[in-house]
């Protein structure tokens, strides 16, 4: 409170303080900012803002900034601002400077950065820009209440912009309390935005003189960025397209505090497919519950990239190198972007067959997919050879462009490749009564050297047994090798399963369904 007190109180001058953070310099790049709030998870907008600001600095060798903006404290949840700074590690786009890296222009959250906001706010009062305002709070209430009576949008009626110093003098000895507002004036200039082109918004003749300091001593978002990103050195504010409206006023800030402002680009919302709002209800647009659900960070990139703007044209499978290097921020429309989440799973499947042919990315598949069967099979592998890394490795090359989700490997379809079936003769037989002698050719298949055994060859051969056999159609020569080796009536092709399978494994398991 003795902070607050403080900003607030009486000044002769606002006192020497810290001139801007690191600038771009001569030799240096843009300097951008993510700066979200830490009430929950990071969500699929959040991305998307951070990934166009990350690729933007990256295009042109510049510094990505996470700046936490906690200024509003009933809404802070524990935990969440380092759980954003994770999120973004997870998705490949880490910041340069940030709360958890540290970095010259720190710190880097906004409840630790008061002191700067109170030299601002007291500039500002000495300058005559800003100016005590001691309404209660159920004074601006009733302000309120009679606006929306009237279908008017409410707004502050700008009473204590006219209280003289005397006037001021007594309320403070009175121990009233008070906010700062700032005095919005007429004529504002007009700005070029790099998305939307030429803008300005007179607001003074829409909205009423701003808070920009609170009674606690904590800053409202106009202020707070405004001075942030002069001293933080942001030379680019790429941000949501709700704050279009309110970059007028922030350049009033700037121009009252005698500030360089930096380049503003507004980008487009982010909706669903149908052109609703994204819903975070269900917790379904969060980045916590796709990598839960096995969802490759870079298929999240591609897709939030894929349906909006910035690029020559759509494509599916970019890379992030290559988001950087065909991003153009003066590609971005303003058309809103539609996101049409039921296509996840086919971005995702791109990414995961190309994780898959890369040698050092395909060892921690192998990885993740021996921890996978580990905990769905459990007790029930029979075989501990299943674990083997060879084994596994076959695997995911052999069914690399058939799967969304490495999990998909672990579902029930592919159940044969982690438990031996149980199938009995008998039921074999059901299928066809020529089974014995089935088995005996495809048995014979399988001794040929290992290196033979291909999908290819295996498919032909197998059409030449058909052949051997005397009413047994293809189909249901299939049909009973399937079920011999997976238990299973639909899968993989039965020469896939013999490939994946071994040689040896595929043996045993024919030997076991005709003994038993």
């Amino acid at each position: 409170m003795a902070r607050a007190l403080r900003a607030l109180s009486c000044v002769a001058g606002p006192g020497p303080g810290p001139g801007p953070g690191p600038g771009p310099g001569p030799d240096r790049g843009p300097r951008v900012r993510f700066g979200p709030s830490p009430t929950g998870f990071l969500h699929l907008g959040g991305l998307r803002t951070a990934l166009y600001n990350y690729i933007f600095a990256k295009k042109h060798q510049g510094t990505f900034i996470l700046r936490v903006e906690d200024t509003d404290q009933n809404r802070v949840v524990p935990g969440a601002a380092e759980g954003i700074e994770d999120m973004l590690d997870w998705a490949g786009i880490p910041p340069d400077e940030s709360p958890g890296r540290g970095g010259p222009a720190g710190p880097y959250v906004q409840s630790q950065r008061l002191e700067l906001y109170g030299r601002a706010g007291a500039a500002l009062l000495a300058s005559g820009a800003a100016y005590r305002c001691f309404c209660s709070p159920q004074r601006l209430q009733l302000l309120r209440r009679d606006a929306l009576r009237r279908q008017q949008t409410p707004r502050y009626d700008n009473r204590c912009r006219h209280l003289t110093a005397a006037e001021v003098a007594q309320k403070l000895s009175q121990g009233l309390d008070c906010v700062i507002r700032f005095r919005l004036e007429r004529g504002v200039q007009p700005f070029q935005d790099l998305v939307y082109g030429w803008n300005k918004h007179e607001v003074a003749e829409v909205e009423g003189d701003p808070v920009i300091l609170k009674g606690d001593g904590f800053p409202t978002y106009h202020l707070a960025n405004v001075v942030d990103d002069h001293h933080m050195g942001i030379t680019h504010v790429l941000r949501g397209t709700e704050w279009l409206a309110s970059t007028s006023k922030h350049l009033l800030l700037y121009k009252a505090l005698g500030w360089e402002p930096p380049q503003f680009g507004h980008l487009p919302l982010l909706l669903n497919k149908d052109g609703g709002k994204l819903s975070k209800r269900q917790g379904d647009i969060f980045l916590e519950r796709f990598a839960r659900d096995g969802f490759l960070p870079e298929a999240l990139l591609d897709i939030v990239t894929n349906c909006g703007s910035g690029f020559a044209e759509k494509q599916m499978g970019r890379t992030l190198e290559e988001l950087i290097s065909q991003f153009e921020v003066g590609r971005i429309t303003t058309h809103s972007a539609l996101l049409d989440l039921e296509a996840l799973p086919e971005f995702n499947r791109i990414h995961l067959t190309r994780r898959i042919e890369n040698q050092g990315l395909r060892q921690k598949l192998v990885r993740e997919l021996q921890g996978l069967v580990e905990l769905v099979y459990g007790d029930q592998q029979v075989d501990p050879d299943v674990l083997e890394k060879e084994y596994v490795e076959r695997v995911l090359l052999l069914r690399k462009g058939h799967i969304s989700l490495l999990k998909n490997l672990v579902s029930s379809d592919y159940s044969y490749l982690w438990v031996r079936p149980s199938v009995s003769r008998q039921q074999l037989q059901t299928i066809s009564a020529e089974v014995d002698k089935i088995g005996k050719l495809v048995l014979g298949l399988l001794t040929r050297p290992a290196a033979a055994l291909t999908v290819e060859e295996l498919n032909r051969d197998l059409r030449s047994v058909q052949k051997q056999t005397r009413d047994t159609k293809y189909s249901s020569m299939m049909q009973l090798l399937r079920l011999a080796l997976s238990g299973q009536q639909h899968g993989p092709s039965v020469a896939e399963m013999m490939v994946t399978l071994g040689a040896e494994e595929v043996c045993g398991r024919i030997h076991r369904a005709l003994s038993s």
